[in-house]
């Protein structure tokens, strides 16, 4: 069996192609978008490696594979082709993410103040994905202003942003590190 060609050499020329074969070039607001989809996917990789607890690790396998669904429905040319059933984003994959959010939320105190990003390593890689996953959905908004973008594909990229805040808290919890509140009194 051959092995398949990394390189194509048809984006040499600053253009490439959406699933459906329309090229634009690689500066387009579509690319941007999915290009940010994938820039948080390798982010959670990352933060992955952090996690102790496994419902944790398995919850954000979930959420890589929503993520490739995400690049994969971003990336279509709805106007030459029919999206597959595979990138779509359902209401019940959005309801998984508030449960998720409520399962954790249930186990942290109640916020009292502001908390700024850090602690463990781990939660401060969660902060991290959290402000990447705010950047892809300012992205994909950018490009909701001139093409239809699911709902559920929007609630999931917010809720995704919630989840990774309230991950954070929770990661800090477990590596009993203290949350480090916000000093309003900037002097």
């Amino acid at each position: 069996m051959k092995k398949s060609l990394v390189y194509t050499k048809t984006g040499d020329k600053g253009t490439t192609s959406l699933v459906g074969g329309t090229r634009v070039p690689k500066t387009h607001i579509r690319l941007e978008a999915y290009g940010t989809v994938d820039e948080l996917n390798s982010n959670l990789g990352f933060l992955i490696t952090f996690l102790s607890d496994e419902p944790d690790r398995q919850f954000l396998q979930q959420v890589q594979d929503s993520l490739f669904a995400i690049g994969s429905y971003l990336a279509t040319d709805r106007e030459k082709t029919r999206l597959k059933e595979a990138s779509i984003i359902t209401p019940e994959q959005v309801e998984a993410i508030e449960r998720e959010i409520d399962r954790l939320d249930d186990k942290l105190p109640p916020l009292s103040a502001f908390i700024l990003p850090g602690g463990s390593r781990g939660a401060s890689v969660c902060h991290i994905c959290r402000t990447v996953c705010r950047r892809t959905e300012r992205r994909i908004l950018a490009l909701a202003e001139q093409t239809d973008i699911s709902s559920e594909l929007l609630a999931y990229v917010n809720r995704l942003s919630d989840y990774l805040f309230v991950l954070s808290r929770k990661m800090n919890q477990d590596e009993k590190k203290e949350e480090i509140f916000w000093n309003n009194s900037c002097k």
